[in-house]
């Protein structure tokens, strides 16, 4: 579900993010589509600063800069464009439910490795292998002899 425009993102059922918080540029679209694609500013960019976002708690904004952290510049701004669609209002539906998508993503905890070892039969397997392995080479190399 996306908002239309002024509401707010709806991120979970904790957060929401204000679109006071949200700076959109629009800006023509590239490629090709003719005088529509010329004259129409159907590109739209979203630009979040996380750093300064007053919804989020310290450790929601260290999971987004971590989660994000290839997306996020220097100034902690998360900025996200689309020009699929021919439409601005498209475009803006289409990259605020990214927005949505991505810090819903970041801010699922993720489960822990629980760390396994190989059982005895699996590592006697393994050992047979290479020795069938060195063997098989073996036998292709001529014998001098």
């Amino acid at each position: 579900m996306v908002p239309p425009m002024g509401d707010d993102v709806r991120v979970g059922r904790s957060l929401t993010i204000p679109t006071s918080e949200i700076e959109f540029n629009f800006t023509p679209s590239g490629g090709p589509g003719g005088q529509h694609a010329n004259r129409s500013s159907t590109r739209v960019e979203l630009l979040w600063n996380v750093d300064e976002s007053q919804v989020l708690t310290p450790t929601q904004r260290a999971r987004i800069r971590h989660a994000l952290r290839t997306r996020i510049d220097s100034s902690g701004t998360l900025r996200l464009a689309s020009s699929a669609q021919r439409s601005q209002t498209r475009n803006r539906e289409d990259v605020i439910g990214r927005l949505a998508r991505l810090v819903a993503d970041a801010l699922k905890p993720r489960r822990q490795r629980v760390p396994t070892r190989a059982s005895k039969a699996s590592k006697e397997r393994r050992l047979q292998d290479k020795k069938h392995r060195g063997e098989v080479k073996r036998l292709r190399k001529p014998d001098f002899d």
